[in-house]
């Protein structure tokens, strides 16, 4: 019993100030558990209603991690004297700004939903949240100009947290009546993603089919809860609080750090079906895609395409370069390279198991494809995604 007391006075007291009734912060709370099972073990205090709770009364701790949201928040919580890690993507000045911090990459986010909505054949496309927050903005910016860069314009509409809950459906469903379509739309959040379901299904406009609909974010109980089911980006939650736990046992050690920020990149996209269609009027390319999305991972060929299209080859490449870019064979290497960044992001998977997953057969092959694609092995891009 003396042995245990003593492990349990002479770990690292940690407090967590991250919102925990939201998904993100319980996939943060997730990641710095982790990192505490395999290295320390740390007594954890947990406050579920985040950063705007202080510290127990009487708390003598050895950190902080928390999300410093506000300058109020921020002054409060680093006048408790302790070292303290930052696991929010706002950016504050003061001093505040030379706390290390570790968030998502807001800009490689908008860069991902970006490709995958353009993959998917779309040629409108519509960006909503709060703008008024610059780490939005940020967002909403790297969105369309990844968009731009491809020659597509955005329609553009602020709608934040507020207006949903004071029920405001008539100007949404004003300006969705108003876009092109089909269009696809990128969210900030699951929040946005939600209402906006919501108003398609009263004016009568079908997702995804007339609307395509993007979380910025993925909180699986709110997005699988609606119907459709809301497609999301994969934020690398657990991996922030992974850093950020490991930045912590930095500071507690007085060791040096490494530079800060650290933005990890989205782990992918989880797609569901309020993006589970295809911007394209040609039925054939439709059935050409569907069966390559089912069959990708699979060993199949060019020629198993066209036994289950009743089409020529030629016929078959033309519609996929004048509509994708790209030929059948480059998509169906498309997708298992997408399969596989998933798969190695995700799971611990051996190499072997995640080519033969994903339809490359052996490893070898999967690592000269993936090489070629990604510009890295299939093990560096595992350590860079899961160790950033």
């Amino acid at each position: 019993m003396q042995r245990v007391s003593q492990t349990l006075t002479s770990c690292p007291r940690v407090t967590v100030l991250v919102p925990a009734y939201l998904g993100w912060g319980r996939s943060i709370i997730k990641g710095i558990s982790a990192f505490s099972n395999r290295h320390g073990p740390w007594h954890l205090h947990i406050e579920p209603e985040g950063e705007r709770r202080p510290v127990p009364h009487g708390w003598e701790g050895d950190g902080i991690i928390a999300r410093l949201s506000t300058p109020t928040v921020a002054r409060t919580i680093l006048g408790v004297g302790v070292p303290v890690v930052n696991v929010s993507g706002i950016v504050l000045d003061g001093p505040a700004a030379k706390v290390p911090r570790v968030a998502n990459d807001r800009g490689a986010s908008g860069n991902m939903a970006a490709r995958y909505l353009i993959e998917r054949g779309f040629r409108n496309f519509a960006y909503v949240g709060p703008p008024k927050l610059a780490y939005v903005r940020e967002h909403q910016d790297a969105f369309t100009a990844a968009l731009d860069r491809e020659g597509h314009a955005c329609h553009l509409h602020a709608l934040g947290q507020a207006a949903e809950r004071a029920g405001r459906p008539s100007r949404l469903i004003e300006w969705l009546r108003s876009l092109p379509k089909p269009v696809a739309i990128l969210t900030w959040s699951n929040v946005q993603g939600r209402a906006i379901i919501d108003a398609c299904r009263q004016e009568g406009l079908l997702v995804p089919e007339d609307v395509a609909v993007l979380s910025g974010d993925d909180d699986p109980v709110l997005c699988e809860s609606c119907f459709p089911q809301l497609s999301a980006i994969g934020v690398a939650c657990e991996q922030i609080g992974e850093k950020a736990a490991e930045l912590m046992q930095l500071l507690i050690e007085r060791r040096p750090l490494p530079p800060t920020p650290i933005l990890l990149p989205p782990l992918g996209i989880i797609t569901r079906q309020s993006t589970d269609t295809l911007a394209v009027d040609n039925p054939d390319l439709v059935q050409a895609i569907g069966y390559i999305r089912e069959h990708a991972t699979q060993a199949i060929h060019v020629d198993d395409v066209l036994r289950a299209v009743p089409v020529s080859r030629r016929s078959l490449e033309r519609m996929f370069h004048d509509s994708l870019g790209r030929s059948p064979a480059q998509e169906i290497r498309r997708v298992r390279i997408e399969r596989a960044k998933q798969l190695l992001a995700t799971t611990d998977l051996p190499i072997p198991k995640v080519a033969a997953a994903c339809g490359f057969g052996t490893g070898e092959y999967l690592a000269t494809i993936f090489r070629q694609a990604t510009g890295m092995t299939p093990l560096k891009y595992r350590t860079i995604v899961r160790n950033q």
